[in-house]
């Protein structure tokens, strides 16, 4: 509970608050105090664009997956060899 909201104040800083003062509050240096190594971590469009990049990961990670998946599953038995193999092993139980 504490990280999401942690996670939401720092997102809402970072989004909303940081737009507005980029725009209509003419400040765009308001965060100076939570620059780091010289890169504006509270940035706007940081902010965009790093959900957007790991939605994107996150969903080529999956197409990888399923394309992985199709490419080492064994194609299934055809279901005549599945029925004589069924008629098989009845004849071998009622011996």
């Amino acid at each position: 509970m504490i990280v999401g909201i942690l996670i939401a104040i720092v997102y809402t800083m970072g989004s909303i608050v940081d737009l507005f003062f980029e725009t209509i509050g003419q400040n765009p240096n308001w965060d100076v105090a939570f620059y780091l190594f010289g890169i504006d971590f509270l940035d706007w469009q940081l902010f965009v664009v790093a959900p957007l990049w790991i939605i994107v990961i996150l969903i080529s990670i999956i197409a990888i997956w399923i394309g992985y998946s199709m490419l080492t599953t064994p194609a299934p038995v055809p279901l005549e060899e599945l029925e004589e193999e069924l008629a098989a092993e009845e004849a071998a139980e009622e011996k």
